[in-house]
């Protein structure tokens, strides 16, 4: 129930159609009530139990009082009078015109309550997928790499629709259908306090029986939600890496996964239906019987004079009863799909309420500019227990490059996030301008920064959207500079539309080069003071390195710069090279000091050299 309560929250904003829903529904159901009362005076007629001499004793008007009788008493005024007066037939047609506006009544307010669900419905989804995809993009770096995307993936799609539908069912369970049956039955009762007593025995047998039910759909919902998000990441794997799964022939593997996990799904989807099909049919069942109880019963009774009921009033209670069974069913029904909202709804909120590691404080500093330089102090860090770095030192002055190098695995790369706050440290402090990152706030802090990652990270759109994401005011011509400054002019204009050529996802209609070098401009895009290049130009061939090169070079005069390279030819210039192996620093200095040394650094150049 929480986790309802706290979805309906995300409705807020349109609470207001709420008593207009119930109005339309308490509408709908009065009219619809109205057409099967209509029923009796409609048979009485048909079976000609009505004459003249009982019109006219009813031709008196009942003095207006607050009861159904009241009612039934004005319409058995109006409906007497018109056979007095105008016939049988006339009476016949009268009811017949009744009953078309009545339906034609309860079919609008219906549709009106519709509607209004719909708005709630639309309404919650829309604000809720929007909130738990602004919190997902919102939790640090490592929620990714610890969780597996599809699972997420499927939070944000399939476990929403499931919800979509619980919000929809719910209202109805909740109230549509409750308050319909109240109707129904308050009208039998009236009709027959005596036959509705005896149906209501029997009625907690069917509520029982489906609550059992239920109950084994609740743990059945829950597995199928899990196995369906193991779907979809498996999907997602194999979408993202099918080029590798082609180059190693890895089809048969991936589809035998597929299959196994597809069987599963299979299994825990079946079981649930079986369970979700059975409850209303379960229902039918019960409340048929029930009908047959009281058709055998009181047909008995109107057969032999042992009651008061006319023939026809009784047949309108057993249709009444009938229809009453509808909504009896319709609940059971949806009960399954609320148990798949509900479970589907406490995996969303597992995902919001998540908290990220990295986070503003309250009183975060909005830092505009770099003025003086980064110290890194005594730093340790490490993923979960396994420790990446050990006690790092060193410091960046503003306008200086240092370049990071050593072997694959040696924490350089994480020294690069830790700098952008894609983590925090584990031990010792990072500092900007004299003050902790986490003093900061941390969009200010990454505005600063220009980086370009080991890996493209393009997006499904045109080059010029991609060297301008995250600076939505850049000008064309800052974004033509960029480009330049990259080497990326030329071939962006031989490309079918220029800057609006659409790269396809993660750029693959581009080489790895031209890809890398989009990343570039993007990163110099702004004239970010601190310039991050982890790898920018290992995709690169010789003569496209070297004019890349010599253009960040330039571009880097009077920058601050960090610097990962394995290709030691390209950080010569380097004010300071850091040596890291194991997570530690071995050798520091300039390129020319470290080739005087017997050391990992000497070794390395000398190897890249004889190749």
């Amino acid at each position: 129930m929480k986790i309802y309560l706290r979805i309906l929250t995300y409705a807020k904003s349109i609470r207001n159609l709420v008593p207009f829903y119930f109005l339309a529904i308490i509408l709908a159901i009065v009219f619809g009530l109205i057409n099967f009362s209509l029923l009796i005076p409609l048979l009485e007629v048909l079976f000609s139990q009505t004459d003249a001499s009982e019109a006219l004793i009813a031709l008196k008007k009942p003095s207006f009082y607050f009861s159904l009788i009241y009612f039934k008493d004005l319409f058995r005024y109006y409906f007497m009078n018109v056979i007095a007066t105008q016939g049988k037939v006339n009476a016949l047609y009268f009811v017949c015109i009744v009953i078309i506006i009545s339906v034609l009544l309860t079919n609008i307010f219906r549709y009106v309550a519709e509607i209004i669900v719909a708005e709630v419905r639309t309404k919650i989804v829309y604000n809720l997928r929007t909130e738990l995809f602004a919190k997902t993009t919102h939790l640090h770096l490592g929620y990714f790499t610890n969780k597996r995307k599809g699972d997420i993936l499927a939070r944000l799609t399939s476990d929403i629709q499931e919800v979509e539908n619980a919000v929809v069912d719910t209202l109805r369970v909740f109230f549509k259908e409750p308050a319909t049956i109240i109707g129904f039955f308050t009208v039998m009762y009236y009709i027959s306090s005596k036959f509705t007593l005896f149906s209501l025995v029997f009625l907690p047998i069917a509520g029982i029986v489906v609550a059992q039910i239920v109950n084994k759909l609740r743990k059945s919902a829950s597995k199928t939600q899990a196995s369906l998000a193991n779907l979809i990441h498996i999907l997602h794997e194999t979408f993202s890496g099918m080029r590798i799964i082609k180059a190693f022939a890895a089809r048969p593997y991936i589809l035998n996964k597929f299959r196994q996990e597809n069987e599963v799904y299979a299994h825990a989807n079946l079981s649930m239906e079986m369970k979700k099909s059975l409850a209303p049919h379960m229902s039918e069942v019960l409340g048929v019987s029930i009908v047959a109880l009281i058709l055998g019963y009181g047909g008995k009774q109107v057969l032999t004079h042992q009651t008061e009921l006319a023939a026809s009033t009784f047949i309108t209670y057993i249709i009444i009863f009938s229809q009453a069974l509808i909504p009896i069913k319709s609940i059971s029904k949806s009960l399954s799909n609320i148990q798949r909202g509900l479970a589907a709804g406490k995996r969303i909120f597992e995902l919001m309420d998540t908290q990220s590691a990295i986070y503003n404080k309250p009183d975060a500093i909005q830092i505009k500019s770099f003025e003086k330089d980064i110290c890194f102090k005594n730093v340790y860090f490490g993923y979960e227990k396994k420790r990446v770095l050990k006690n790092i030192n060193l410091n960046l002055q503003k306008g200086k490059t240092i370049a990071l190098v050593g072997p694959s695995g040696g924490g350089k790369s994480t020294i690069v996030d830790l700098l952008a706050r894609f983590y925090d440290v584990s031990q010792g402090e990072i500092t900007l301008d004299g003050i902790p990152l986490q003093t900061y706030d941390i969009y200010a802090l990454r505005k600063l920064m220009g980086i370009v990652t080991q890996e493209n990270i393009l997006l499904h759109d045109t080059v010029y959207n991609n060297i301008a994401f995250g600076r939505p005011e850049a000008t064309e011509a800052s974004i033509i500079e960029a480009a330049k400054i990259a080497n990326a002019h030329d071939f962006i204009m031989e490309l079918p539309q220029g800057y609006q050529t659409i790269i396809g996802e993660r750029g693959n209609k581009l080489s790895g080069g031209q890809a890398q070098r989009l990343s570039i401009a993007r990163a110099v895009l702004g004239n970010p003071p601190i310039l991050i290049l982890d790898e920018a130009t290992s995709a690169l061939d010789s003569a496209s390195e070297r004019s890349v090169q010599d253009a960040l070079n330039e571009f880097m005069q009077d920058r601050t710069a960090l610097i990962i390279a394995h290709r030691l030819s390209t950080i010569r210039h380097a004010d300071e090279i850091i040596v890291i192996e194991e997570g530690e620093i071995i050798e520091r200095g300039t390129h020319e000091a470290l080739m005087q040394q017997e050391g990992l650094y000497r070794t390395l150049s000398k190897m890249q050299t004889t190749q």
